[in-house]
């Protein structure tokens, strides 16, 4: 079974949601260290464009976005589970926190004392050249102001700490879920903003719990350079099996373009070899990763043909 290598940057919030995770399962992986900004000329050749962090490396399959990495995991290592059966509005709230939540601590953190702090010891120049990549990342978005997202946050987090209020472990009760890694990136985020932190420490019980999913740490990363996981890839013998189920509009072997449908709208071009209700995954090659199969979620992706 091939390894788990992670590709993200330490102030990455979805990354720090995929080492929760990988810390939760007690799972080795190898961890490479990306560029926070562009070029990234390794992650594009094995993403095809795509460039959201993380991204998970398993040989020549490529795994992007979160929602789906979480599935990876469970299917690597069952238990513990991110999808217990007592509750099934787990990915829900999930996809909640990755997105409407996401897109409120973002705006809330980056005010000018939450700025400082997250890019503290940082040139002037590099945190031009931070907002000037994120610039394009997110054209087109109507982002919260500060105003909004501080109203919209402290509501937020009111009803989640009135949902831990009764004492249980976790947002669904006593066992942990999908949802609570989801929110709780959100908020080690919104903490990274020091004294703009403070609106998270107000909820007692939201504090506790924030506590203790952080408590489960990283797993047993072992660092592993990007040029090393490339090699990896092209070196890669078998995929992971996948299959172009009937009735989904679509055909073995058709050249598609795969983009996000909020932000980061990269498309990545190859040819069908996966369709699912759940996943999408197109065959791409790169001169240095080799053909590298790369996966998406069915789900805030959209799949088009390309033009002949």
């Amino acid at each position: 079974m091939a390894a788990l290598i992670l590709h993200h940057y330490d102030g990455s919030p979805f990354a720090e949601k995929a080492r929760l995770m990988l810390g939760y399962k007690g799972l080795a992986w190898q961890s490479v260290k990306i560029p926070v900004i562009l070029p990234k000329p390794d992650v594009v050749a094995l993403t095809g464009g795509y460039r959201r962090t993380p991204i998970l490396q398993a040989g020549a399959d490529v795994y992007c976005d979160t929602a789906l990495i979480a599935q990876v995991l469970e299917a690597r290592q069952p238990a513990p589970t991110l999808f217990p059966a007592s509750a099934p509005l787990a990915p829900l709230l999930a996809q909640w926190a990755d997105s409407t939540l996401f897109w409120t601590a973002i705006p809330y953190t980056m005010q000018p004392a939450g700025l400082a702090e997250v890019f503290k010891g940082l040139p002037p120049e590099a945190l031009k050249a931070f907002a000037a990549d994120r610039a394009p990342f997110t054209a087109g978005m109507r982002r919260q102001t500060l105003a909004d997202a501080t109203v919209a946050l402290a509501a937020h987090l009111a009803a989640l700490d009135a949902q831990l209020a009764d004492g249980r472990a976790f947002l669904f009760g006593a066992e942990t879920s999908i949802a609570d890694f989801s929110v709780a990136h959100c908020l080690w985020y919104v903490r990274r903003g020091g004294p703009v932190g403070a609106i998270v420490a107000r909820h007692a019980a939201l504090s506790a719990w924030l506590d203790r999913v952080l408590a489960f740490g990283h797993g047993r990363p072992e660092p592993l350079s990007s040029a090393q996981a490339l090699e990896i890839a092209a070196g890669a013998a078998a995929y992971a099996p996948v299959t172009v189920q009937p009735g989904l509009g679509f055909e073995a072997g058709q050249a598609v373009t795969v983009t996000p449908t909020d932000y980061g709208l990269d498309p990545v071009a190859g040819a069908l070899v996966g369709l699912t209700a759940d996943e999408v995954v197109v065959a791409r090659r790169d001169e240095r990763a080799g053909l590298v199969h790369v996966h998406f979620p069915r789900i805030a992706y959209q799949v088009k043909k390309e033009q002949a």
